[in-house]
């Protein structure tokens, strides 16, 4: 079995069928609980984003949600810039952080799911906005040129990946120098139970896949990225542990306790530095390839 492409498949799955939930007038598409069971509160993906955010994009955008953070209310976005969301859902973050670029910079939004980019772009219609764009693509191979993007953010979706050295190391190449890596991830504190790693539910919720704090920050600097940090902006207790954990076999109910305080949310940051020089542009991949291009999925 190849866990690689198992989680990949999972969350594609998953993930669609959050998004067509929210196409159809659902409710909250949580990371986590919500994908098994569309009515559970999840601890991990409440109450993230103000009033204020809240009413500055479409309604469909906030209900699509699949974080574990709000990384446009803690990354630096300067007018002008050029910002990446990996696995930008049903753009959300993508439209925050174009409002916060103005209309001389550009929001990209990279998602793998048809279901999760047509909710993007029928949320870009509603916004008005014309510096977004959507890509199809996955966030172990993005589809944009090296050296292209000022800021990359993403929203709980990194942890997702069974190959994060492979996405860390394609999020540095597509970085400018001194570009920056801002992003909002779950990551452990110490140890978790074996039988929590191996679930692949867990997985779709952002906790089985979760990196311990110092292994996501030595994996940032193997990639070539300096300045790393993990800011925890949210512990989750044991009482948030057994909301999450609803619905799961009993005996992973009853790991609720073990993992008191192990999982946090994190705004993890790291910089390109100004010294890696101009790496050897990626060759383009063909709109038909990737979905991108001007066409409805992209632009």
């Amino acid at each position: 079995m190849n866990e690689t492409v198992d989680v990949k498949n999972v969350v594609r799955e998953k993930y669609g069928a959050a998004a067509e939930r929210v196409a159809q007038g659902g409710g909250n598409a949580c990371c986590g609980g919500s994908a098994a069971s569309p009515q559970q509160w999840d601890p991990i993906t409440a109450n993230l984003y103000d009033q204020a955010q809240a009413a500055d994009v479409p309604a469909a955008a906030m209900l699509a949600s699949l974080g574990c953070g709000n990384p446009t209310a803690l990354a630096e976005l300067k007018a002008g810039e050029t910002v990446l969301d990996l696995g930008s859902g049903g753009g959300i973050d993508v439209l925050l952080s174009a409002k916060r670029v103005g209309p001389t910079g550009t929001a990209y939004g990279l998602d793998m799911t048809e279901q999760m980019l047509a909710l993007a772009q029928e949320n870009k219609r509603k916004s008005g906005l014309t510096n977004v764009h959507f890509l199809k693509g996955e966030i172990e191979h993005i589809p944009l040129p090296s050296d292209s993007v000022d800021v990359i953010i993403s929203n709980c979706v990194i942890n997702l990946s069974a190959d994060k050295d492979r996405v860390l190391r394609e999020a540095f190449r597509v970085l400018k120098p001194g570009g920056r890596f801002a992003v909002s991830d779950v990551v452990v504190r110490g140890e978790v139970p074996e039988a929590i790693r191996r679930n692949m539910e867990l997985w779709i919720g952002c906790v089985a896949g979760a990196l311990r704090d110092a292994d996501y920050l030595a994996k940032l600097r193997s990639a070539g990225f300096e300045d790393a940090a993990i800011e925890v902006t949210r512990v989750y207790s044991a009482e948030d542990a057994k909301e999450f954990l609803a619905g799961q076999p009993e005996q992973l109910q009853q790991l609720a306790r073990e993992v008191d305080g192990r999982f946090v949310s994190g705004f993890v940051r790291a910089r390109k530095p100004l010294s890696a020089g101009t790496t050897a542009a990626a060759p383009a991949a063909s709109a038909a390839a990737t979905g991108c291009g001007c066409g409805p999925r992209c632009c």
